[in-house]
């Protein structure tokens, strides 16, 4: 069994573990004291008003945005120590956005391979061989030699999804992956989404499609002003919130 470089050990069914993370900007606190477990091949959905700190969350655990307090552990490695080795622990983790920041210069094919060649050093054939699979998972087989602007936006984050799952990672991380297309690409992707959980994908995401989040995700995480307000089953959560604040946040998104 692996251990953290703080010495802790890692539990097997436990993939990503956040021990009292805090950030903040400058007087801003953004995320305060956030304790978090995510468990192999579970999806849990991060909802909440702008502002409540799903995207930091989500960026503090891809290393975008170092933690002020607290640590982040993967598989049992505390990815926060400032020793670890960023790349390294990038190619364990598989992250979306809102845009799709794919490079616009390479073909379908070489945007969902590029990690694997020159971040895993996979063989050319290898890396190709992969991005083709998960090209044909996606819809997308007939595609690869296509480039980007020449794809709809919902085609576009399918190959964002296709990439970020090349390198096999632990976690995949979605960050309001629907919020730049317009409505009726929306169901393409979260098409999409329902396919990888029913594949055992463990998935970490933040979204505002509520009907979505009920209806695909294993728990809710419902964050308020930075902190965990309250968690726990769709079906429990959406028909009866414990908090005030939950039951406030629900009642005004669904009417």
């Amino acid at each position: 069994m692996s251990r953290a470089a703080g010495g802790t050990e890692a539990d097997p069914e436990i993939v990503l573990r956040l021990e009292g993370v805090r950030k903040a900007f400058g007087p801003v606190t953004v995320l305060d004291g956030i304790d978090l477990d995510v468990a192999r091949d579970e999806v849990v959905a991060l909802i909440g008003a702008s502002g409540s700190g799903k995207s930091t969350l989500l960026r503090t655990v891809n290393l975008l945005e170092p933690i002020d307090d607290g640590r982040i552990v993967l598989g049992g490695d505390d990815i926060s120590d400032p020793r670890v080795k960023v790349d390294a622990v990038r190619a364990r983790i598989g992250v979306v956005f809102q845009h799709f920041n794919l490079f616009p210069h390479l073909t379908v094919l070489d945007n969902v391979s590029l990690a694997s060649r020159h971040v895993l050093r996979r063989p050319k054939a290898e890396a190709n061989a992969r991005a083709r699979e998960l090209l044909e998972r996606v819809g997308l087989g007939d595609k690869a030699d296509a480039y980007p602007d020449r794809l709809s936006g919902g085609q576009q984050q399918r190959v964002a999804i296709a990439r970020a799952l090349a390198p096999r990672p632990a976690v995949l991380l979605l960050d309001e992956i629907t919020s730049a297309l317009d409505p009726e690409l929306v169901g393409e992707v979260l098409d999409l989404v329902r396919t990888l959980k029913e594949v055992g994908t463990t998935i970490l995401m933040a979204t505002h499609e509520m009907a979505f989040a009920r209806d695909v995700a294993d728990r809710v995480v419902f964050l308020d002003s930075g902190r965990i307000a309250e968690q726990g089953p769709p079906e429990q959560l959406f028909t009866a919130p414990r908090t005030d604040r939950a039951r406030e946040f629900l009642t005004r998104f669904t009417a």
